[in-house]
């Protein structure tokens, strides 16, 4: 069981953004590619002009490519920041006006996937106190979600590249979904699973996936070390994929990596052209 037995999209804030924004759709699909994830497009502001989102609405379906994962507003990402939702003060407010924004968007192009970053811890700031905020802010993401038919996705990152994000380990991010989920009843917040953070945080990754894969909505991928493209690094990441497929997921594997120094349209070498369009 190898990679032709996935279903890959294309991350379109690592790759291809050596074109402008409104490009990257079309060139994912000249990759080949019939699907697409994105972070928040608009770093400066939670609450874009309708005309900016309706001119991405259309680029991506100009490009015949179907968005399958949006994250909602993180702050500065790329960038200093981690998310927003568990900032008090002027990051939650706009993570909150977001939400529906968010929703919304992906609404109109049946993306059923909602990732929100829990946001760095904030010196001075009680962790009891930021950790309720993002509850509040969580449950009212899930309940949003919900109402298009869609999951919200909780993610870990790593501890070395993001040294004040709270949620550095399967368990940690697992456990903030279980806590969302007793709130809501919805049973709609799912893990997002990172192999190439887990990775760097040293983690067993089979043993993460045998644990945790019927918990997983989404899976995303990079090699490690580097965070370049499948065969960069020492991960087995056609082996894992195998294992998690066999554990029985059936979803989407973002492809989260950097390209290197070359256009991204080099960069997926190691996937054979037909097996990059969703099956």
């Amino acid at each position: 069981m190898g990679f032709a037995e996935q279903r890959f999209n294309v991350n379109l804030s690592i790759l291809f953004t050596e074109l402008p924004l409104l490009e990257r759709p079309a060139a994912a699909a000249a990759a080949g590619f019939t699907a697409v994830e994105l972070w928040w497009p608009w770093v400066d502001t939670a609450t874009p002009e309708q005309s900016e989102l309706d001119a991405l609405k259309q680029a991506i379906e100009d490009a015949g490519v179907q968005l399958t994962g949006l994250n909602f507003y993180a702050g500065r990402l790329p960038g200093p920041d981690r998310g927003a939702l568990s900032v008090p003060g002027e990051e939650s407010e706009r993570f909150r006006a977001n939400i529906d924004v968010a929703a919304g968007f992906a609404a109109s192009l049946g993306c059923k996937a909602l990732n929100a970053l829990y946001g760095n811890r904030i010196e001075g700031v009680d962790p009891a106190e930021q950790d309720a905020l993002a509850l509040e802010n969580l449950v009212l993401a899930a309940r949003a979600a919900d109402r298009i038919g869609a999951i919200l996705l909780v993610e870990a990152l790593n501890q070395p590249e993001s040294p004040l994000y709270p949620l550095v380990s399967a368990p940690a991010a697992v456990g903030v979904v279980d806590r969302v989920n007793e709130a809501t009843g919805l049973g709609n917040a799912k893990f997002l699973m990172d192999l190439y953070h887990l990775s760097m945080n040293g983690e067993d990754l089979p043993q993460v996936i045998d644990r945790y894969a019927d918990r997983t909505g989404h899976v995303q991928i990079a090699d490690n070390p580097g965070r370049g493209a499948p065969g960069t690094g020492t991960l087995p990441l056609e082996e894992l994929l195998g294992r998690l497929k066999k554990a029985g997921y059936e979803g989407w594997v973002g492809l989260e990596y950097k390209p290197g120094d070359r256009p991204s349209a080099e960069a997926f070498g190691w996937l054979p052209h037909e097996a990059r369009a969703a099956r």
